[in-house]
């Protein structure tokens, strides 16, 4: 089975412009541009804001455990609803979490984790 990553890098804006620079030159010139994904923080700080224990263990629960609603990872997890709802909205605004809506008589929100690991990149 091929293990699916995602990568997340630690670039400040001077560096993340210079990079969005190189490319649109390159476009420019004609050159066939790879597609690198990824999600990049400012600083190590803001990386560890937004990567929390309880975030990290939230996003073991999804991949593991795949619940099939919101309020079904928060029991699995022990907390409340309403902290759970939260952590998984910034998670989905950086894009580690995916958020599918079913249109069932009863509507559930059913979070989704689609990659095996993460890897960390910090330029030295």
């Amino acid at each position: 089975m091929k293990v699916k990553k995602v990568k997340i890098g630690i670039k400040n804006l001077k560096e993340v412009l210079e990079d969005f620079a190189r490319t649109a030159e390159a476009i420019e010139r004609g050159e066939k541009v790879k597609r690198r994904r990824g999600y990049y923080f400012e600083n190590l700080a803001a990386f560890r804001r937004a990567l929390t224990q309880k975030r990290l263990e939230m996003l073991h629960v999804i991949k593991k455990e795949r619940p099939a609603s919101v309020y079904e990872l928060a029991k699995m997890l022990d907390r409340d609803t309403k902290n759970v709802t939260q952590d998984l909205e910034y998670l989905k605004q950086v894009g580690l979490v995916e958020i599918r809506r079913t249109k069932e008589k009863q509507e559930r929100n059913i979070p989704e984790v689609k990659y095996d690991k993460i890897n960390l990149e910090i330029a030295v």
